[in-house]
């Protein structure tokens, strides 16, 4: 099975036919033909299943036969994540949080963040490149990036835990997940958050946690996060 996405497919089209770039990949690189099934998803949960009836490397069109709304997960997980001062690693974690499993992504700026600027187009085709290739057909939803403090301002429901390396009491997150239900996990720069980020969240009811023992980069420490959280929500 391969996916495709197109936010514009809906369960009442009949057919439905590609741009032109996406019909050249097909078409040219994926070497597709008439009769060939494809699979497409809207990014909102409908999975819809075709036949290439145009094979043209400019305007590929699929006729649609079956379509699936799958139920979304009963858990919520909202990763606010520092950019790193690499942009690999940061797009190393967008990868690999939506392949595990991630519903809401907020780059945070915070005191000590090398990196201030993020290109959201960008940000955009690595998700869905992952969703795609992870087979999902639900897309991640990414945000513009935040001040640390408007976000600990906007972002008061739910469950919220800050993930940092400051010497004081903190709780292990595996053992303060529950099951089926909104999350919010901060993590900080490369230089952690400062103690006043820190003192502002816990003051704005953040739970303080670690992942264990080690000391992790920003993008591992969020991929550890979201495969705990997939962990105890798939158990």
């Amino acid at each position: 099975m391969q996916l495709f996405y197109s936010q514009d497919i809906n369960e009442n089209d009949s057919t439905f036919t590609f741009d032109a770039t996406e019909s050249k990949h097909i078409i040219k690189v994926l070497r597709k033909r008439t009769g060939d099934t494809l699979f497409i998803t809207n990014g909102n949960g409908l999975l819809a299943k075709g036949q290439i009836s145009d094979e043209s490397p400019k305007s590929c069109t699929v006729t649609l036969n079956t379509f699936k709304q799958k139920h979304p997960d009963r858990h919520y997980l909202h990763m606010a994540v520092a950019p790193t001062k690499s942009n690999d690693r940061f797009e190393w974690f967008l990868e690999k949080a939506t392949e595990i499993g991630v519903h809401e992504i907020t780059p945070i700026i915070c005191e000590h963040s090398e990196r201030k600027v993020i290109k959201m187009e960008r940000m955009q085709r690595i998700v869905q490149a992952a969703m795609k290739q992870s087979l999902q057909t639900y897309l991640p939803k990414v945000n513009e990036a935040v001040s640390f403090q408007h976000f600990i301002e906007t972002h008061q429901e739910n469950i919220r835990f800050i993930a940092h390396c400051d010497p004081s009491e903190r709780f292990e997150l595996k053992r303060n997940v529950a099951p089926d239900k909104p999350i919010i996990i901060l993590i900080g720069p490369e230089g952690d958050f400062s103690k006043i980020e820190i003192k502002n969240a816990l003051q704005s009811g953040y739970l303080p946690i670690s992942m264990g023992k080690n000391r992790l980069r920003t993008e591992t420490a969020a991929v550890v996060a979201c495969h705990t959280v997939a962990l105890i929500n798939n158990a």
